[in-house]
């Protein structure tokens, strides 16, 4: 059932039988049109119009809708886009790491711009001009963090049934892509002058890291008992990660352990290290910060006799040369 009503004006019958339009309390304020139908579940839904014409409109979309089942309640596109961020941050399955960088993007980048707004009325003209807005204050990778994490919620809001199809989709918006850098393998002198510039207690950590190509993480993580001397490997099991302001073991890149050669050089390296710079015996958590702690006997650590971090490794205060600890 559904139906247009004129809020305006009421039909009444005389004493004679005859009918007439009289006003009603609300003649003239407001909006006159009124598009009444019923949704799938037997629930009564209107909307206001100015015109008569759209109304007719709407009743002919929403039958359509219901035809097709597509139906959408109107209303549901009313709620704050902040409230579906919430919902979708909340559900996301991925590593603590990602989920920080994901809420930190939010608040960062995507929240001030659209978190009091309804999701309906978000169009794909405002999701470019923030686009643009953001490529022309920060670097490509955070523009693309920021838009997988908008499209996220957007696809949420299609998901519940909240809004039809997401403005992040549109044609019209365009993200920045990463442009295609080459990559060049360092010569030997400049492997070597690296090697060379770090202090006797982190040379070994660029050596295997040459030697092996493991990444800093992993290079933090590597423990004795991953050096397999006799077969001349490494097992690449695991790596220090920052979660916040604090660290926990975790997988190595792509949740995945591998094998790796140990050329003799480097075994010989790992040998002359371990017997003066005795393995540092470290737990952490595993995966995040209230996983079920781990030790291991770390081949590396830092001046102040903890596991090594990022920032006091490669931050110019942190620097390897210097002799302050972090």
């Amino acid at each position: 059932m559904a139906f247009v009503k004129d809020l305006w004006t009421r039909t009444v019958r005389d004493s004679d039988g005859k009918t007439r339009k009289v006003k009603t309390t609300r003649y003239g304020k407001g909006k006159r049109w009124l598009a009444v139908w019923v949704d799938p579940d037997g629930n009564e839904r209107s909307t206001a119009y100015d015109r008569k014409a759209d109304a007719e409109r709407k009743i002919a979309t929403m039958g359509a809708d219901i035809a097709r089942g597509d139906y959408i309640d109107p209303n549901a596109g009313k709620v704050l886009f902040g409230e579906l961020a919430e919902r979708w941050l909340a559900s996301r399955i991925v590593d603590p790491a990602t989920k920080i960088r994901y809420e930190y993007i939010h608040r960062l980048h995507v929240a001030p711009t659209f978190a009091k707004r309804q999701v309906k009325s978000i169009k794909p003209s405002h999701v470019q001009a923030w686009v643009s807005d953001l490529s022309s204050r920060f670097g490509t990778s955070t523009v693309q963090t920021a838009f997988l994490v908008l499209q996220g919620i957007f696809n949420l809001a299609v998901a519940d049934e909240v809004i039809k199809c997401s403005p992040a989709k549109s044609p019209i918006v365009q993200v920045p892509k990463r442009a295609a850098e080459e990559i060049i393998a360092w010569s030997d002198e400049r492997v070597s002058a690296v090697i060379d510039a770090h202090p006797p207690l982190f040379r070994l950590l660029p050596m295997i890291g040459a030697a092996c190509g493991l990444r800093q993480g992993e290079l933090f993580g590597l423990a004795l008992e991953d050096v397999d001397f006799e077969e001349r490997v490494l097992r690449v099991r695991r790596q220090i990660k920052k979660l916040g302001s604090d660290h926990a073991y975790a997988l190595p890149k792509n949740d995945r352990e591998r094998v790796v050669p140990l050329p003799d050089w480097a075994a010989e390296a790992v040998k002359r290290h371990v017997s003066v710079y005795r393995p540092l015996v470290c737990s952490l958590p595993w995966e995040k910060l209230d996983g079920k702690p781990r030790t291991h006997n770390l081949l590396f650590r830092w001046t102040d006799d903890r596991h090594i971090r990022s920032l006091t490794y490669s931050g110019p205060s942190g620097s390897p040369h210097s002799s302050k600890p972090a």
